[in-house]
């Protein structure tokens, strides 16, 4: 009977081990190997941590609508402003990891994270880059009455008469606002920085003579330099752009000078790769086809379209820049 019991445990026990081992091995045929396979399979949140209208919310709706109509499932714009693109960027980092929530940011988050060590994410750690979209220039613009033509004119005026002109910009820690403090350094001037709340209201400063020495964007200062009421200078890049006849800041008096008003997509760090190489893809794509070039060069951006590893490097290299530029000029500010 003993012998008996013991051939039964022997039985069950095998049958109870190659049951389980049949369902692992089941389940791990089952389970898919790529986990962007499926993906996507429903709407995607394309966060904008900007208000509707500026040039980062044109370019993620534009790439928002290529994506949508690849995939046949809807990518929503969600626009989530305030704190100079940190409440938006923190909710990409807490969202679910799973791809279905991505943000586009410009080089101004940088600029935050150079800045502001009470950030509730870490730029590097907790996101990671999708892809570079675009980079973009600023147009060095003054008043009329300045009397200069030229940056190599601006600087000997601003040193012949220390503090006398001011420079408008979006606000506090922002591109603007840092695009002045660097020409200040690197000139060995001082244009003394007045921040407003938001783009919008630094033209209008500009054309009461309020402020006399702007950085902007082309699509908000072309207007106003055609018909002569603000006088275009320079550009910010590194090279000369088809969309104005400026000459660059570097190559006009201040040698090495360049700020790219960039914009990209980034999502949670911890997405899987696959994912994030799938939306790259799709992402560069998009910047390929030649409506949305056009579309963007409205504004003076040029498609980009960079790897996952070259954006993520283009963003630590960033806020390098800017927080080497805080520290060499002592820069003390309100966060």
């Amino acid at each position: 009977m003993n012998e008996y019991h013991t051939a039964i445990k022997h039985v069950v026990r095998f049958l109870t081990v190659s049951g389980s081992l049949a369902f692992v091995a089941t389940s791990l045929h089952a389970a898919p190997s790529d986990p962007a396979a499926n993906y996507p399979d429903k709407p995607i949140r394309f966060i904008v941590p900007f208000s509707p209208g500026a040039g980062t919310d044109m370019t993620a709706r534009t790439i928002a609508q290529k994506l949508g109509d690849k995939w046949g499932h809807q990518v929503v714009v969600d626009n989530r402003t305030g704190a100079g693109g940190a409440i938006g960027v923190d909710y990409a980092a807490k969202a679910t990891p799973d791809g279905y929530t991505i943000c586009l940011i410009s080089a101004s988050v940088s600029v935050n994270s150079a800045t502001n060590p009470r950030l509730p994410y870490d730029l590097v750690k907790d996101l990671q880059g999708i892809s570079q979209a675009t980079s973009l220039f600023y147009v060095v613009y003054i008043h009329p009455s300045v009397p200069a033509k030229s940056v190599r004119e601006l600087i000997a005026y601003a040193k012949a008469n220390p503090g006398k002109l001011n420079f408008g910009s979006s606000g506090n820690n922002t591109l603007q606002h840092f695009s002045g403090e660097l020409f200040n350094h690197m000139a060995g001037v001082k244009i003394v920085h007045i921040p407003y709340k938001g783009t919008a209201a630094v033209i209008p400063a500009m054309l009461s003579g309020e402020v006399q020495v702007g950085f902007g964007s082309l699509i908000g200062t072309r207007s106003q330099m055609e018909s002569g009421r603000l006088r275009g200078i320079a550009i910010t890049a590194a090279k000369r752009s088809p969309s104005i006849d400026l000459p660059t800041v570097a190559e006009s008096g201040l040698r090495g000078y360049e700020v790219d008003q960039w914009y990209g997509v980034i999502t949670s760090s911890s997405v899987p790769r696959p994912i994030v190489r799938k939306l790259n893809a799709a992402i560069a794509e998009a910047l390929r086809q030649p409506d949305v070039a056009t579309r963007l060069a409205a504004d003076g951006s040029t498609p980009v379209g960079s790897s996952p590893e070259q954006f993520n490097a283009h963003i630590k290299s960033e806020i390098a820049k800017w927080t080497k530029l805080v520290k060499e000029a002592n820069l003390r500010f309100d966060k």
